[in-house]
């Protein structure tokens, strides 16, 4: 059972790597532990897009009447909604299925182990074991919930994302332990469809990557929705002898009691490079994750590594990236290494958050003189018709050659309008060029262009 490459791991790093490959001629299998598509399509990206769509469609339907529409009462049936969501998940990992024939991959289910001598050793469910070979290797297991040492998830009141998209019914209320993407998403879920949600932030702002007046917009939004944000502060110790939880939180006034139903756990992921063989054969590793270089060259010759194990951003579309950059690699090509600072990330709450490269804090501490525009949904004619004024679009610019250096939006659908500004940048196209962009009307681009316009102080609609 020789191979041209075998991925380990079977997520929108590995099954774009294997299918990258084998459109290169390459003679490829995939190992995948426990579903095609991993997290991503199975517990992650996907699936809790669908539980979120949920959530607006309530949303829209609670205040049809500022549309001008009567309804009856709404009334949320979660176990339909995490039904629905677990059905959209099936549907991506058969479409995955789908994928790995047509292009003729291999797909060999089991746990996988790199040992020597570019060998890879799979262990089936049945504990039966068999080994292959391979020209290349390359590992892309992804990562899983990280679990803070004071708070053990128990799966049933302290728990992390994967139980929180299949709880067997909705909490009355509910603790969330950490802003970040994945906690303000499963917050404007849960509080949505009624939940009452207190959201706890060890750092001074929500959401503690992004530009800090997405973070205040957020704030506001989140408030005016009834979520209750705690900010620097941090949950000390979670009592779960009770009947519910209580939340023992450490704030800048002192230690606070929270009482909830279930505790959500939302502290980032942790790469899952354990019983991976990483120590018998010498592949270094630091700080929890695998070392390699600009083509994903592990310090083992012929193992490779991609995703959420290396250094880059944990994101779906840059284990993408990465798998095919590697296998172009592998293959003879002469692809550019990824650039780091035109990642896009995009948060899946309402309003909706999108940015890319630097922050305004960032850049000035860069050294960069900076022209900053700003256009708020609340002067766009499309957000008013659509009623979605919450939010902005702000471009940051080098002064000196007018360099669009990040962009960072909050509002309706701006996770769509983000490619462009990656484009823009990829392009190096300056801030004159995209005010001499026409952009169309009414939509919300249009923000775009004018926020473009109003660093360099030819706005019109402000």
């Amino acid at each position: 059972m020789n191979y041209d490459v075998i991925v380990i791991g079977s997520g929108p790093g590995g099954y774009v790597a294997a299918i990258r490959a084998s459109q290169l001629g390459l003679k490829t299998a995939v190992v995948e532990r426990e579903s095609l598509g991993g997290i991503c399509l199975n517990w992650g990206c996907i699936p809790t897009k669908a539980l979120l769509k949920s959530a607006q469609v309530f949303e829209y339907i609670n205040h049809a009447s500022e549309y001008g529409i009567k309804t009856a009462e709404a009334e949320a049936d979660f176990a339909a909604v995490i039904k629905r969501s677990r059905g959209v998940a099936d549907g991506m990992s058969k479409g995955v299925q789908f994928l790995m024939k047509k292009n003729k991959i291999d797909v060999i289910m089991g746990s996988g182990k790199v040992k020597p001598g570019n060998k890879v050793e799979v262990k089936a469910a049945d504990g039966s074991q068999k080994e292959y070979t391979a020209t290349s290797i390359i590992l892309a297991t992804g990562g899983r919930s990280r679990e803070l040492p004071n708070l053990k998830q128990d799966g049933k009141k302290v728990i992390g994302y994967r139980q929180a998209m299949v709880l067997p019914e909705q909490p009355k209320s509910m603790v969330v332990v950490g802003s970040g993407a994945i906690g303000v998403e499963f917050a404007y879920f849960y509080a949505t469809l009624g939940t009452k949600v207190t959201v706890v932030e060890f750092m001074d702002n929500v959401v503690p990557v992004e530009d800090e007046d997405v973070s205040k917009q957020l704030l506001r939004s989140f408030k005016k929705a009834g979520i209750e944000i705690m900010t620097s502060s941090s949950v000390e110790s979670v009592d779960t002898s009770g009947a519910g939880c209580k939340v023992q939180v450490k704030t800048a006034a002192g230690m606070q009691t929270l009482e909830c139903d279930i505790v959500l756990s939302a502290a980032g992921v942790v790469a899952n490079i354990e019983n991976l063989g990483l120590e018998e054969t010498g592949i270094k590793t630091e700080k929890g994750k695998v070392v390699v270089d600009e083509f994903y060259n592990t310090t083992v010759k012929g193992v490779y590594a991609i995703g959420d194990i290396v250094g880059g951003q944990a994101l779906a579309h840059v284990a993408s990236a990465e798998g095919i950059i590697c296998v172009e690699k592998i293959a003879g090509h002469k692809p550019e290494p990824l650039d780091y600072n035109n990642i896009p990330g995009c948060t899946y709450c309402s309003p909706e958050i999108a940015s890319v490269g630097y922050t305004e804090k960032a850049a000035k501490a860069a050294g960069y003189e900076l022209k900053i525009g700003k256009f708020p949904f609340s002067a766009s004619g499309k957000a008013s018709a659509a009623g979605a004024k919450d939010g902005f679009v702000k471009l940051i610019f080098d002064a000196k050659y007018g360099e669009l250096l990040g962009a960072h939006m909050i509002g309706a659908n701006v996770t769509e309008m983000i490619a462009e500004i990656v484009v823009a940048r990829k392009l190096e196209t300056t801030g004159l060029e995209m005010i001499k962009s026409v952009h169309p009307h009414p939509t919300m681009s249009e923000a775009i262009m004018e926020a473009a316009a109003d660093a360099y102080g030819e706005v019109i609609h402000l």
